[in-house]
């Protein structure tokens, strides 16, 4: 009889190789279109973005007592205020409509009962105290999952609090699972001498439907060449990939690699490991055709390792849960509670960095975007920055240590970017963490960042960045991508009914102002323009009221809890607000050189610099791309980019 001889044995990478390079880059995704209901681990095809804001009303953030903030100023502990129910005040509960005329909540350990239903405070409130304001955790319009992103229990609940119910995933691998051999029975069936129970492909399945694939088993066929190859053929026409079971060695009934051979191509027949050497990898018709070693612990060797890359799709299910990371960011928490804080992680140079995510209980986008958890217990004060902390992973520590760990000035265009490099470089994205600019030099001073977006203008240059980065950072150890100009400007409603023109419009009364963070590029412009006006920060109400992103300011705006706000033209646009025009402000990227060579922030440029992302723009308008270049933040004569 026959025999089938190994030429040659490749080893496991090489083998990999060969699955990339003949079948994943190559892969056309079909998608279709389901119900969130049923979207549980399926995989994004497209990204989506709300339809709503969540939550959609001004909602009480505690048990209280809702009201208008400025009847409150003045109380302190010698000078209690007296309120009347139903005329300065009403009671609520947590998660309460709070009507339009009350712009505050104080919580209710902090109310005292008088006689006839009034009540004393000797504490001052101010607006938008203790209220969840309308998109605090969503804004219509946010990316609330991009391309390629594996669908989990918490971001069903975000897709539905986005307003979402049906999304466009990828359809699932269906996988071909033939059991071949003369000696092969199913489960149940008795057993006489020679005879091998079938429980391989009962394996198969279950690897298969954990990996988010379809499995289809077929019957045991003996080994007959030509029922083997009517078999193969059929499987072949009715599935995704192909996989055959047993009939891949050297033995002279081992029909398995000749009938691929003879029904479309051979690229493997035999790896350099143990177990699992015999495998076969060809294709039929375009499709994947995997020969499985039948002992069951090669069997299952070469499953995982040469199949399932081929049935996966988006981000990979977790295997370890605990990795130890360095706090980016100082974390207080109370002495009473075991306190769980949201993280993002991402690997910069050799270190692990963990990044907060908001923190409210009602933030589901927290859990969405959150890589892992890091548990505060009981009677710990809070932890400082640079900490090296035990954190609960929840993505796969191969997606972790791809993305590209981006903390900085907050912009939409971001999302954008991390949809775009998620389809350029499967498994490679984004990893963004908005506090502010000054916060993501500060994180490149510490190394904790690959890259920090930024765009701080110098009061007395009237440049961006350069003299910030040389204040805080080794400007020779840095580099400056420069090439977008964004507009930032007021946000006011559609119609603009107050008649704002400008700055000074801001020191109205009447006018409530939403404010950024500390520390935030858009904030310092402002400080910038009230110097230039000479007009007191106290002369603006509501410049105290400060949000963390461009969306948060213009949902403020469009719900009606602030008259008017200051961010960038992209986001007004989105929202469907009015917008005057401020300054057409450098956004520039902070590299340190040592990345400069990394793959992650290699990809990011291309990505910046490719023909789509300048459409992407374009698109969403208010910005203006020139040629992107490096400036040295050393040099004298780069102020200007």
């Amino acid at each position: 009889m026959k025999r089938n001889i190994y030429l040659e044995t490749i080893d496991m990478d090489a083998a990999k190789a060969v699955i990339q390079s003949e079948f994943l880059n190559n892969r056309v995704n079909q998608t279709e279109s389901i119900s969130v209901f049923d979207a549980l681990s399926r995989t994004i095809a497209e990204p989506v973005f709300a339809k709503i804001s969540n939550p959609h009303y001004n909602a009480a953030a505690m048990d209280g007592i809702a009201l208008e903030a400025s009847c409150t100023y003045g109380a302190h502990e010698r000078n209690a205020l007296i309120l009347e129910e139903g005329k300065d005040f009403i009671y609520v509960d947590t998660g309460d409509y709070i009507e339009s005329k009350y712009n505050a909540v104080v919580m209710i350990e902090d109310v005292y009962p008088e006689d006839d239903g009034k009540i004393s405070i000797i504490k001052s409130s101010h607006p938008w105290e203790h209220i969840r304001v309308v998109g605090e955790d969503i804004a219509i319009g946010d990316m609330i999952l991009p391309t390629h992103h594996r669908i989990s229990p918490v971001d069903i609940g975000a897709l539905l609090s986005g307003g979402l119910t049906e999304i466009e995933v990828l359809k699932k691998v269906q996988v071909g699972i033939l059991p071949t051999g003369t000696e092969i029975v199913n489960p149940g069936t008795p057993l006489s001498p020679g005879k091998i129970i079938d429980s391989n492909s009962r394996v198969f399945e279950n690897m298969v439907v954990e990996a988010g694939g379809l499995a289809k088993r077929y019957e045991p066929v003996i080994d007959d060449r030509e029922l083997l190859r009517q078999a193969i053929l059929q499987l072949v026409s009715e599935n995704d990939v192909v996989v055959i079971n047993a009939g891949s060695s050297a033995g002279s009934e081992d029909y398995t690699v000749g009938l691929i051979r003879e029904l479309g191509e051979v690229f493997v027949h035999g790896i350099a490991i143990k177990p699992g050497k015999p495998t076969i990898m060809g294709k039929i018709d375009g499709k994947p055709v995997v020969g499985i070693p039948g002992y069951p612990v090669s069997a299952f060797i070469s499953f995982r390792e040469f199949v399932l890359p081929l049935v996966e799709q988006g981000e990979k299910q977790n295997k370890e849960n605990q990795v130890e990371a360095t706090l980016s960011k100082r974390i207080v928490s109370a002495l009473k509670h075991k306190e769980y804080v949201r993280v993002k992680l991402g690997k910069v140079g050799d270190q692990l960095i963990a990044t907060p995510l908001s923190r409210g209980a009602g933030v589901t986008m927290s859990l969405v975007k959150a890589d892992g958890l890091l548990a505060i217990p009981k009677a710990v004060e809070g932890i400082e920055a640079g900490t090296k902390v035990t954190i609960e992973r929840l993505h796969d520590m191969e997606q972790i240590n791809r993305a590209l760990v981006s903390i900085g000035s907050h912009d939409i265009l971001m999302d954008h970017l991390n949809d775009l490099m998620a389809k350029q470089k499967e498994g490679y994205s984004v990893s963004s963490a908005h506090v502010g600019s000054l916060g993501g030099i500060m994180a490149i001073r510490r190394g904790e960042t690959h890259i920090a977006p930024t765009h701080l203008l110098d009061e007395k240059t009237g440049t961006y960045n350069i003299s910030f980065i040389r204040k805080y950072v080794n400007p020779d150890e840095v580099t400056l991508l420069k090439g977008i100009r964004r507009w930032q400007g007021l946000y006011v409603e559609k119609g603009n009914p107050k008649k704002l023109t400008g700055i000074r419009d801001l020191m109205n009364p009447d006018l409530i102002f939403a404010n950024r963070q500390k520390g935030s590029g858009t904030r310092t412009l402002l400080d910038y323009y009230l110097k230039k006006e000479e007009i007191s920060r106290d002369a603006i109400p509501g410049y105290q009221n400060e949000l963390t992103t461009h969306t948060g300011v213009a949902l403020s705006v469009l719900s009606g809890n602030s008259h008017v706000g200051m961010g960038i033209q992209s986001v007004a646009d989105l929202m469907g607000l009015d917008f005057i025009p401020l300054a057409l402000e450098e956004y520039d990227f902070l590299i340190p050189k040592r990345f400069l060579e990394e793959e992650r922030v290699h990809y990011f440029i291309q990505c910046l610099k490719s023909p789509v992302f300048r459409e992407k723009l374009e698109e969403l308008g208010g910005y203006e791309i020139g040629e992107f270049h490096f400036v040295d933040p050393a040099k004298e004569d780069v102020a200007h980019g």
